[in-house]
């Protein structure tokens, strides 16, 4: 009885591999699922599970690049993040293995490398500088001669020595070209010797030489031991020869895998003919465009590549395919020879014309398909054909027990991955490079190892060196980008400069004190507004960031920190500039250190805010929006329009969180805490220090009157726990939320 299509569809069909494998990724039965929201025809919402992945089972072998194609919407991104571990655990479901050992997602990224399609570099650095710092993050307690030395063979094989002193540079600053900058990406993440290297788009956004130029040192990579996995879009005919390994998805379900000399034979298997002067590749993803864009959709296709079985013509007004031929013979010159005798009228420029609809019935399979790993056919026997049939359903023949279903979608019996085979593959230009496979890979886990669970220890470098390499590349950018700095000086000096000229001598009555308080407030808005320039500074670095942790390369930790002291030299430097110039000018009472010391903690906590916000929203626009926000509810609820005690009681809280609060109340404090009179009030009585901060209800501390019991450095510390919490909400959210995978 033969099974239903609904049972065959759920079945996982083991895709096999060469009998000389000689080891790399294998993954069986991935699947990603997710639910997605759509509307119906009477304009309601359901909710509805879609495969963005659908039981893919194969192996990308080591030593080859294996490519990953398909049409617009196909999942290869999707697809290689599944391989990579960066879909969230859970997820994903499947198995990926190395070497026939099961590995995990944190496993994986320990001993991968993943090229992202962005380019994400410090734009201020150079090219070697980028090398070094990599080198210094990802090899660990290795010797500076021993970092420079690999860092000098990796220039020179990317084939970078003429940028090696050139900066990277942005869309603001002239840099390395497009093809350097995204082989600079590659070695950055190549310098530590991963054994799994992926790359998602390396050529996106390349002229044809610069793509060329990168999948050759790409090739380069893989044939010193790698196994290299990429998506790619559209390569040339010069890059397909470079490819070894050939993967097609569309819908998410594998349509293709074996060797791109093969795809000819797979495409007369199912009754095209592939002109000569037409790439095979290009061939197959427009027949996999043309059954998207139809009824039957990609499933006639999925189901030839597992089983054999030919799809289903397209009929009434669709494209249709021609109809038996015989076995094709193998291709010749990388597939683009003439296979089969069935195929579609083309004009006398060798492109195709329209295809007509067909009236002939085929054969619903291809006895001549026979197994890629072994010369045993596979029988098939079809139960049932029709020109409108969806899906077929068959019968397997009898077979011993023992044998397993094999893919006729794969290599020929002539193509094999052996280490023999593998050097020989035609390179352009290899012999100007000198490979060696200790240049990049770092000692094997060869098939002898019974676990992948001892791979040392999760980062190269303990916490203290990893922070210190952090904070002088840190101090390297800043020292290239003086503007980011400048700036905020030159606002603070010019704004001290205005104050002292506006405030200086303010008369004694009332009148003078509100102008005093009216500075001190303003002072404090000042700090807090002189910090937003920290939400462009870690959005900026975010996807550096992402990249970089995504493969240990540092700690959350080691980043904060090294954020938090690199930043607090300049910020003292402001401080202080901004009060040796008020002070004097205005003759301010009380300890000028403390004048200081609020002023600097102010920047402390206020910056600490600002970072934190950045690293929550998703873009400038929404950062600077929060930040306004926080900033009118912050000075609003300060104590300067209200008092403390006479805000209302729902909103005492934001009197509490408020930043502006402690700062204008420990300067106040520090100004007015004495018994020297500063106004007379309309009654002649004299209007003491001790008079004002009682009048705006400032807890000074007790006795009144006396200077013992003093809150105002009290102020100090709540700001400085401030700075505290808000960099530790920092690294949370970094740690646990800024990770480039999907959920």
């Amino acid at each position: 009885m033969a099974p239903s299509n609904d049972h065959r569809r759920d079945t996982v069909i083991d895709i096999g591999k060469p009998a000389n494998f000689t080891g790399g990724l294998e993954f069986s039965a991935l699947t990603y699922t997710v639910t997605k929201k759509s509307k119906n025809e009477e304009g309601k919402w359901f909710k509805q599970e879609v495969d963005l992945l659908h039981k893919i089972t194969g192996f990308a072998p080591k030593g080859c690049i294996t490519a990953v194609m398909g049409p617009s919407g196909a999942g290869k991104s999707t697809f290689l993040d599944g391989l990579a571990g960066r879909i969230a655990s859970g997820s994903l479901q499947g198995k990926v293995s190395m070497d026939g050992k099961e590995m995990s997602p944190s496993v994986i990224k320990r001993t991968s490398a993943y090229i992202m399609q962005d380019d994400r570099l410090f734009p201020t650095l150079t090219v070697y500088e980028t090398f070094m710092f990599a080198a210094d993050l990802r090899l660990g307690p290795v010797s500076v001669t021993d970092k420079k030395q690999r860092v000098e063979k990796l220039i020179q094989q990317l084939g970078l020595s003429s940028a090696r002193n050139t900066f990277i540079g942005d869309e603001g600053t002239r840099g390395v070209s497009g093809g350097e900058r995204r082989r600079v990406s590659i070695g950055v993440d190549i310098i530590h010797g991963p054994s799994l290297l992926f790359l998602d788009e390396p050529t996106s956004g390349l002229d044809s030489t610069s793509a060329h130029s990168v999948i050759e040192k790409v090739h380069h990579i893989a044939r010193s031991g790698s196994t290299v996995i990429l998506t790619i879009h559209q390569p040339s005919s010069r890059i397909q020869l470079l490819l070894d390994h050939l993967i097609i998805l569309a819908r998410g379900q594998l349509m293709y895998q074996g060797s791109p000399k093969d795809v000819a034979i797979h495409l007369g298997r199912m009754g095209r003919k592939v002109h000569k002067e037409e790439s095979p590749i290009e061939y197959l993803i427009d027949v996999i465009q043309q059954y998207d864009q139809s009824e039957l959709g990609v499933e006639a296709l999925a189901e030839f590549a597992r089983t054999g079985i030919k799809p289903p013509f397209l009929v009434d007004g669709e494209v249709s395919f021609a109809t038996i031929l015989p076995t094709p013979t193998p291709p010749h010159h990388g597939g683009y020879g003439h296979h089969g005798e069935g195929h579609e009228d083309k004009g006398r420029s060798g492109k195709r014309l329209p295809l007509q609809t067909s009236t002939h019935i085929a054969n619903d399979f291809d006895h001549s398909v026979r197994s890629p790993y072994n010369t045993n056919s596979r029988s098939w026997t079809p139960t049932h054909s029709g020109l409108m049939q969806k899906m077929h359903r068959f019968t397997p023949s009898r077979q011993p027990a023992d044998q397993k279903m094999q893919s006729p979608m794969s290599a020929s019996p002539g193509y094999n991955y052996s280490s023999e085979v593998l050097p020989s593959t035609p390179t352009p230009h290899s012999s100007d490079y000198t490979v060696n496979e200790n240049d990049y890979l770092t000692p094997d886990i060869g098939p002898n190892t019974k676990s992948y669970h001892h791979l040392g220890p999760k980062f190269a470098n303990s916490f203290f060196p990893e922070t210190w390499i952090l904070m002088r590349r840190n101090f390297i950018n800043i020292r290239r980008t003086p503007e980011l700095f400048l700036s905020r000086l030159v606002v603070l000096t010019f704004m001290g400069f205005l104050m002292a000229t506006m405030f200086t001598n303010p008369p004694r009555s009332s009148q003078g004190i509100t102008n005093r308080l009216s500075f001190f407030i303003f002072t404090v808005c000042l700090f807090f507004f002189s910090s937003n320039d920290a939400v462009p500074a870690f959005i900026q670095e975010r996807f550096i960031f992402v990249r970089e942790t995504a493969h240990n390369a540092y700690r959350a930790s080691s980043y904060t920190i090294a954020g938090l002291i690199t930043f607090l030299p300049f910020l003292a430097l402001q401080a202080s500039v901004y009060a040796g110039i008020v002070w004097f000018a205005l003759g301010l009472r009380g300890p000028f250190l403390y004048f200081l010391v609020v002023l600097y903690v102010s920047l402390l906590s206020t910056n600490s805010f600002v970072v934190f916000v950045s690293s929550v929203v998703p873009n400038y626009i929404l950062g600077y929006a929060a930040v306004i926000a926080f900033t009118a509810l912050f000075f609003l609820f300060c104590g300067y329009f209200l008092n403390s005690d006479d805000i209302p009681k729902g909103w005492k809280w934001m009197n509490h969180v408020s930043t502006m609060t402690y700062p204008y109340e420990g300067l106040i404090i520090n100004q007015y805490q004495t018994n020297d009179t500063f106004g007379n009030n309309t009654d002649g009585t004299n209007i003491t220090g001790f008079n004002i901060l009682e009048g705006l209800r400032i807890n000074y501390g007790k006795p009144p009157h006396t200077l013992s019991g003093s809150k105002k450095w009290e102020k100090v510390f709540i700001m400085l726990g401030m700075t505290v919490l808000y960099r530790i909400l920092f690294y949370l959210v970094i740690r646990f939320t800024s990770k480039n995978q999907r959920t």
